[in-house]
């Protein structure tokens, strides 16, 4: 018989090429090798904080006795939306329950918004350094994206409204904001999310704000809700979570909310095609939303309390820059070394400070604009004050044997 003939294996599509690698989890592979060699990892590349999740989140789960797990509605349990309703009510913004969606986590809730505003080949406009999967569900979804660069010589701010709307073309159908933001822990000024406001209303585009670090506010800073704004009903969609409000990441619930009834209908037809979000999960969303006030201020104050020694740590060390953050609880640095994608793979690759080692998350995958961010790198305080203080020992015994580190005066 002769030979059968092996096709060629199929192509990827652009979007699957195009997905960007997070550098958030891109050093997996090599933290891995380190723990498999004995050495202890302090984890400050990503935001998973080691604050206990809220005690009604988890007694929820705890006392979920039903026979059958069964699929929760497509918008999410009713009694939960009311309870959201609630929540904004209490710092005077008023929605209805049908003007939210229950997501599986933000970033569906991100996934929903961008799809609901965007056809391929739309461009949303990104402040950068920002959440890189921002940029990820973007190509995920065909969807183009632009930036506007903001420095650490501004804190992060934004910039005038002339340079962002010299980035808005033909196909801008949404800008997107992160207050307070990841990766910079900037907390946008009054003035600056209503500048945005205006821009949307006149451009005749979306402004989507991402908010779910909103109550991770210190001292006499304000995270302005969008929904608070007026004359937004058309153009304000906001993204909300419980994965660091109440410390619970993993249950993987979140919410989309518009008074824009269109929008608000199109993302709910997206629910529906992925049928519901997490059942339990909402249960314990729906238990932790009612705690005090004391729950948060306490919350807030062990975070300061983190932000404080952090940032008195990195400004001793020679050649570290950054911008004291007033919010959520990650900080940009910029570094002394010539890429801090080598050096933190380096970290975790070959330095030993006794034992010990620390992972970071390289900066460049936080820009769009190609050459950005290759000295920076993102650090989430998301360990406790005697941890991260330790963390900062092995980060300087790190920038002092590293080979590539830059001289600085």
């Amino acid at each position: 018989m002769p030979a059968q003939k092996t096709a060629p294996s199929p192509a990827l599509s652009a979007r699957g090429r195009g997905m960007p690698a997070s550098p958030i989890r891109k050093l997996a592979p090599s933290a891995e090798r380190a723990l498999a060699r004995g050495m202890r990892i302090f984890k400050l590349n990503i935001g998973q904080p080691d604050v206990a999740t809220a005690a009604p989140f988890i007694a929820a789960y705890r006392g979920f006795e039903p026979d059958v797990i069964g699929y929760a509605p497509s918008d999410g349990f009713k009694s939960y939306r009311e309870a959201i309703v609630r929540y904004y009510g209490s710092f005077d913004v008023e929605i209805g329950t049908d003007d939210l969606v229950v997501t599986t986590g933000g970033s569906e809730a991100l996934m929903m918004a961008f799809a609901a505003c965007c056809d391929p080949g739309d461009d949303v406009l990104l402040f950068e350094p920002c959440y890189p999967n921002y940029i990820g569900f973007a190509t995920w979804l065909g969807v183009k994206t632009s930036f506007v660069t903001t420095t650490r010589e501004q804190g992060y701010h934004l910039p005038d409204r002339a340079t962002i709307e010299a980035r808005i073309g033909p196909r801008t159908r949404a800008m997107v904001v992160c207050n307070p933001g990841n990766p910079t822990g900037t907390v946008h000024t009054r003035d600056e999310i209503e500048m945005l406001a205006d821009i949307a209303r006149s451009r005749g585009i979306f402004l989507i704000s991402d908010e779910v670090y909103r109550e991770l506010v210190f001292g006499d800073a304000e995270a302005v809700p969008v929904l608070s704004l007026p004359g937004m009903d058309q153009h304000a969609i906001q993204v909300d979570s419980t994965s660091k409000r109440y410390s619970a990441c993993g249950a993987r619930i979140g919410w989309v909310t518009t008074r824009n009834a269109d929008l608000r209908a199109a993302m709910l037809k997206m629910g529906q095609a992925r049928l519901s979000a997490p059942t339990v999960g909402q249960l314990g969303g729906e238990a932790a939303i009612g705690l005090p006030d004391d729950y948060r201020r306490s919350v807030v104050a062990e975070y300061k309390g983190r932000r404080d020694v952090l940032v008195k740590r990195l400004e001793a060390m020679p050649g570290v820059e950054l911008a004291a953050p007033d919010g959520a609880f990650y900080i940009m640095v910029e570094l002394p070394v010539d890429d801090t994608n080598e050096f933190c793979a380096w970290l975790l690759e070959e330095h030993d400070h006794g034992g010990d080692t620390v992972m970071l998350a390289p900066g460049e995958g936080f820009y769009g604009t190609p050459g950005l961010g290759t000295n920076e790198a993102r650090i989430a305080y998301v360990l406790d004050s005697e941890d991260l203080d330790h963390a900062m020992d092995v980060l300087e015994s790190g920038l002092a044997h590293y080979p590539g580190r830059k001289e600085t005066s």
